[in-house]
């Protein structure tokens, strides 16, 4: 995931905070009402995914049991290696300001997820695997709690992995470590920006194109090909004089 540059990272905030201002407005104004999206236009392009980064275990949510609707839930020790394959659903406008079970509140239009039993926090890379789109949440909430389903995604996550409109989406989740992410990425950058020119060797590398008794043969193939980089033609020490004919390699 590419950092934001300052300039872009300052629009990117001002946005964000003029679509919290404006959901605040709108749920402090109305009364109950079923969950479902925002009524105002939200471009997910623009509110970036979650970054990892090393937190304290939330004060609240993490107790070792907990018990809903009749069933019991037992809270990971930790996220390392933690890998799902399942169903997930998104909360919208119901809950928007309202306490998560870590004490943070939600907000329908920030990075987060609710699930059963992964520590709070833990971040979570979610891919919906019918459309192969990727995002980075935060975990800070308990829920879903329908029997099928693993994770449960604020407003704008749903949105950014395009599964708003079927409400639910079969979809990939693998825990983060913080510690690593950041030394991934700078691979991964590194990776990708090494030249080609960078590649060396403390040795020259050839490749034979031939070998021939007759050096004038030797020689059409040199002419043939425009071997700028051509090294001498060498004999073997046989009595039938091995002619050989060496290019460098490119790389």
């Amino acid at each position: 995931m590419a950092r934001l540059s300052t300039k872009s990272s300052r629009k990117g905030k001002g946005y964000y905070i003029l679509l919290l201002l404006a959901a605040c407005l709108l749920t402090s104004c109305s009364g109950k009402h079923k969950d479902g999206p925002p009524r105002f236009h939200v471009d997910e392009t623009r509110i970036p995914d979650a970054v990892p980064k090393i937190e304290k275990r939330a004060k609240y949510g993490n107790m070792k049991t907990y018990r809903v609707f009749g069933r019991q839930y037992h809270v990971m020790k930790s996220s390392e290696g933690y890998s799902e394959t399942g169903v997930a659903s998104w909360y919208g406008t119901k809950f928007h300001d309202r306490k998560t079970s870590s004490g943070e509140p939600y907000n329908m239009l920030a990075m987060t997820a609710a699930h059963k039993t992964l520590p709070l926090p833990t971040y979570v890379e979610v891919t919906n695997l019918r459309n192969k789109k990727k995002i980075i949440v935060k975990v800070n909430d308990r829920g879903p709690f329908a029997s099928n389903r693993i994770i449960d995604l604020s407003y704008v996550a749903a949105k950014k992995l395009g599964m708003t409109g079927r409400g639910t989406a079969h979809v990939k989740i693998r825990a983060i470590d913080p510690r690593n992410f950041g030394k991934q990425r700078t691979i991964a950058k590194s990776v990708r920006r090494a030249p080609v020119e960078s590649v060396t060797f403390g040795y020259d590398v050839y490749l034979q194109a031939g070998a021939f008794q007759n050096r004038s043969y030797a020689e059409q193939l040199q002419h043939l090909h425009r071997v700028k980089n051509y090294i001498a033609l060498k004999s073997g020490q046989s009595k039938t004089r091995l002619l050989s004919i060496k290019l460098k390699a490119v790389y």
